[in-house]
Parts: C-alpha cells; structure tokens; sequence
C-alpha cells in the first residue's frame, strides 16, 4: 500500500471514529502496516474498496477502530516527568493526605498499554517515599481497552528497550531476567489494580489525587471527545487533584477546569473554582 493512499484514507476515516489526523500523521506507519493486513484477509484490492466495504458492513468500523490503537509505551517516556513527579507532585500531594488524616494516596493510569506507567509509579513509592511514609498506602487503578495489553501488563515481563530508561539501581533491584526479558518482581505489582476499559466509555469514579492521561486522549482524539473525557477526569479528581498529560499535547483551548503547575512538563491542578 502507498503511503499517500494511506494517508487519504486515514484522513477520511478518522473522524468517523472521533480520532484526529495529526495525532496520527507521525506513527501512521503502525496504522497502516495493519491496514495492509486487514486488507489482505478481506482481499480488498485496495483502500478504495475498502472504504466501500466499510460502508456496506458497518461492523466492520469496530475492527477498524482496533487497528488504529497505537502502543508505543517503555518506561520513564518522558523522563523528565517523572522526575517532578518524584521531586514535587508526589511530596505535594502526600502531604495532603496527611493534612486529611488519610492513609491512601490514590492514582489513576489511564491507557497504560503494558503497564509501564502505573509500574513505574509503584517503583518511585518502593524506591522514593514508602520508608518516609510507612502510615500511607499507594493505590493505582490502570485502565486499556485492549485485552492483550492487560494480560501482558499482568506478565510484567519486558524487552531490555523497554526498561533501559529507569535508574540503573531500580533495574537490578526490582526486575529479573527471564532469556530476553525482565521480569518485574512480585512486590512491586501490589500496588497496581488494571481494569479493561476503554477511556472513551468511562473511567473509574475515584476519588484520586493524581491522574495520568499521558499520550492518548489528547493527542489521538478529537476535540468534542477530548473533552467529554476531561468532564469525567474531573468528576473523579479531588480539590486541587494533578493532572499530567504528555509532554507534547495540550488541554483544548476552552477548557477552565484546569490551570497549569508546570506548563512545559503539561501538568496541571484543578481548578476549584471550575
């Protein structure tokens, strides 16, 4: 398949999904290899016809709709916002717990592929914060849509390319080698509860402190779905709760729920006046 009739295609499909061009326009590759799969196994003779059959089998938007999810996931991505996580977030909002005389300190992952994020969260609270704070309990609720990702979230196992960015003190310490892979310690899973489902139906009702929405709703999504999912990720977030996105997307222009912490990390507070 051509890269220019690729293009065309995804430009033309996208928004019926309520999926955006340019969040796509620079891992289309992914898209479009699968693409050329599915075509394959329906012996479509081109993404012309394709596009015909999607409009005489309307099930098949579903599929369509798999083949665009795209996983691009290692740990510490962004490493920089993890290091104000662990310098400043985290310290913020532990001790709001302990001004609430709580003892649960509650974050939401949302889209977390093979679970890199939510591990790396419970990586920072063993390494970081636990022996400072033995009263206070760490919860992450991860949430993907895609089965596949969940099982392999619960292996915890990965390629060395998947963990070379954390400390190298973390590595040796929290993972074991397995032939190829690493495997992440059982220890080191009893913080992280997933879920499968899927961000663009609902989210889990919190509340939480911090929410993690990092390289998925607002960079693959369109505007109206980005924010009825902000609408929801407030519901669920506390007074002054965190909000981090990816470093290279931003919050629509019209939203006020949120003001920004760290506007080059894209981290944000919640506006209590909102």
């Amino acid at each position: 398949m051509k890269d220019a009739d690729c293009v065309e295609f995804l430009q033309w499909a996208l928004p019926n999904l309520q999926l955006r061009w340019p969040g796509f326009r620079k891992v289309r590759g992914q898209v479009c290899k699968r693409l050329a799969r599915r075509l394959q196994e329906l012996q479509c003779p081109d993404v012309e016809f394709y596009r015909g059959y999607l409009e005489t089998h309307p099930e098949e938007w579903r599929v369509l709709d798999g083949l665009c999810q795209v996983t691009i996931s290692r740990f510490y991505r962004e490493k920089a916002v993890f290091q104000f996580l662990e310098n400043t977030v985290l310290p913020a909002l532990l001790q709001r717990v302990i001004a609430r005389e709580e003892k649960y300190l509650n974050i939401l992952s949302l889209g977390s592929a093979s679970g890199e994020e939510p591990y790396a969260i419970s990586m920072l609270w063993h390494f970081r914060f636990q022996k400072q704070y033995p009263d206070i309990t760490l919860r992450v609720t991860a949430t993907e849509a895609n089965p596949e990702l969940i099982q392999r979230s619960r292996q915890a196992c990965y390629p060395y390319s998947g963990i070379k960015n954390l400390p190298p003190d973390w590595r040796a310490t929290a993972f074991q080698q397995i032939k190829d892979n690493y495997c992440l310690n059982p220890q080191y899973h009893q913080s992280v509860h997933f879920v499968q489902q899927d961000v663009r139906n609902n989210i889990p009702p919190g509340p939480f402190d911090l929410v993690l929405c990092r390289n998925l709703v607002f960079t693959y999504f369109d505007e109206a779905l980005q924010n009825t999912i902000l609408d929801r990720i407030a519901l669920v977030l506390r007074d002054e709760g965190i909000l981090v996105l990816g470093i290279h997307e931003n919050l629509p222009a019209n939203q006020t729920a949120f003001i920004p912490w760290s506007g080059k990390l894209r981290v944000f507070i919640k506006n209590k006046k909102a």
